[in-house]
């Protein structure tokens, strides 16, 4: 039921000794019906490597992928991979200060891109001297890009002969650089080596007991490190099929999964209330799934969710800095609640107090610290950032924001995000970020953008902006919500605006954003018109995985 010892523990290897051993087993499958085999993905892969070693990328250079899911995704990242270099996955939402940030600050010249996004790229290049090459899918001709640019059709760049050899890279060497979100400044990218994108699957695929003969199938982003790495690299270890859906689409998710045999699948805890709210009918269990991690799921959900759909759902808790140390153990009765038990193979885990990092007795909440058992399993870092890096880490411990309880029998319990980090529909939001643009407007004097619980969906956050005007200026909530539009992706933009006075400060000056985030939702609160709208046409039909 695990994958084989025989396969080499870095990506290129890996597609390599797969492609070898089971050349014509389907790999990829697309719902929208394209379709790879272990050997088709291998020969395209090897094909586009060169066509990017034409374009000057070789090893420890970053290639930015913004594209849709779809097989050109897998290619390029394991074109990339091929040479070396390191892929800087970007979300296809971004915009504006937030692409710009992520192309400048990952020192990438070369990106591979979908013409459906070469205008929003188009308009911060002028921002972004470093960028010299764009390989297009669909290319989008009318899109402003510079004579300087160098535009390359992606059937162009994979044509060429094949590269002649892979360059060797190593569990420690960086294989992809993923931003996450910032909590006291911009977006920060985490530098994940080899060992750590490989050992993220591992561990998954041991968890759920997975085999060459599950058929994993995932409706989230490959931007995101849930379906790159438990979708993608996970059959790829075991030389399975992965299904992937473009998006998530709560009223066609059983009718994929029952098309396509799926038995194992991975959901976001809002999808698992998504899909409850569906109309429910009496064969909902028929279908072949065995198994599904979501997180954070109600406790009264979970389930109701495993009795309708005839599935086992694991809950599991992880963050991109150090994979996934805790998951809820496969054949243990549920603890309503929990995320799991710690992977002790391969994490340690404490829960502490956040100011004195000394450690909380079983039942009293404390911030979760991490740290490897192996080497090269988590990031090296945060690019170009060595003093956030150095206080994720300090006293040698990862440490993760996030705050926990741990019974008696190390079953662990979410309590809160102990930093200004929000979540949004499985989104990671910078407060920083949407404050900066914010704050921008020329009647704003002061912002403190927090998240407060979702009044629509259970366990769910939402963006609420505290601002206060500059004095003797008038300026309404609504002009606020259309000056966000256009710089920050739709997700991030908050639907919640409060003109206040003033902002809650300690001693020191600091805004106490816990004491927002307890205020909620006042009377005094704009509430967007969209804000449940969107809810109600993410449930029945696209929710962004």
């Amino acid at each position: 039921m695990t994958p084989s010892a025989s396969i080499p523990p870095t990506l290129p290897a890996c597609l390599a000794a797969q492609a070898r051993r089971i050349p014509d087993r389907r790999f990829l499958t697309l719902t929208t019906g394209a379709a790879r085999s272990f050997g088709e993905i291998d020969a395209a892969s090897r094909r586009l490597a060169g066509g990017l070693a034409r374009l000057g990328v070789g090893r420890g250079d970053r290639v930015l992928l913004m594209l849709p899911t779809s097989p050109e995704f897998v290619e390029a990242w394991f074109a990339a991979s091929r040479l070396g270099a390191i892929i800087v996955s970007v979300n296809t939402a971004l915009v504006g200060d937030y692409l710009a940030h992520i192309f400048n600050d990952s020192g990438a010249s070369v990106m591979v891109a979908h013409g459906a996004h070469v205008g929003a790229i188009a308009a911060v290049l002028p921002d972004c001297p470093g960028l010299r090459a764009i390989v297009e899918i669909e290319a989008a001709a009318d899109a402003p890009i510079p004579a300087n640019i160098t535009r390359v059709a992606f059937a162009e760049a994979a044509a060429g002969g094949p590269k002649t050899a892979d360059v060797p890279v190593e569990e420690r060497d960086p294989g992809a650089i993923l931003y996450t979100s910032g909590t006291t400044g911009r977006s920060k990218g985490v530098v994940m080596p080899h060992g750590q994108l490989r050992a993220n699957p591992d561990v998954y695929i041991r968890a759920l007991g997975l085999g060459e003969d599950d058929v994993l199938f995932t409706c989230l982003p490959l931007y995101h490190a849930n379906a790159l790495l438990l979708g993608v690299y996970g059959a790829l270890i075991l030389g399975a099929e992965v299904v992937l859906a473009p998006k998530f689409s709560a009223s066609d998710w059983l009718r994929q999964v029952r098309k396509h045999r799926a038995t194992a699948t991975n959901l976001l805890g809002v999808m698992v209330e998504f899909l409850l709210k569906q109309p429910e009918t009496a064969g909902d269990a028929d279908n072949a799934l065995r198994v599904a991690t979501a997180a954070p799921v109600s406790p009264d959900l979970a389930p109701r969710f495993e009795a309708r759909f005839g599935v086992k759902l694991i809950e599991l808790y992880g963050s991109t800095e150090v994979n996934c140390p805790l998951y809820h153990p496969l054949d243990a009765p549920r603890r309503p609640g929990s995320c799991g038990k710690v992977v002790e193979d391969r994490f340690e885990c404490r829960i502490v107090d956040p100011e004195t990092d000394h450690e909380a007795p079983p039942g009293e909440a404390g911030e979760l610290v991490v740290r490897p058992r192996r080497p090269w399993t988590s990031m090296l870092g945060y690019h170009n950032r060595p003093d956030a890096t150095a206080e994720a880490w300090r006293n040698l411990w990862f440490h993760t924001g996030d705050l926990m309880r741990r019974d008696e029998d190390g079953y662990h319990y979410f309590v809160d995000r102990s930093r200004d980090a929000i979540r949004r529909r499985g989104e990671n939001i910078s407060s920083f970020e949407v404050e900066e643009a914010l704050a921008s407007h020329p009647a704003v004097a002061e912002v403190a953008v927090v998240g407060i619980a979702s009044p629509f969906e259970s366990h769910e956050q939402e963006v609420k902006a505290c601002v206060v005007l500059h004095a003797g200026v008038e300026c309404a909530p609504e002009e606020l919500a259309a000056h966000c539009v256009g710089s920050m992706p739709d997700f991030a933009r908050p639907r919640f605006i409060e003109i206040m006075t003033g902002l809650p400060r300690t001693p020191t000056e600091k805004v106490r954003k816990a004491e927002l985030r307890a205020r909620g939702i006042t009377p005094q609160t704009w509430v967007s018109p969209d804000a449940d709208g969107r809810r109600r046409d993410e449930r029945s039909n696209d929710a962004r995985g």
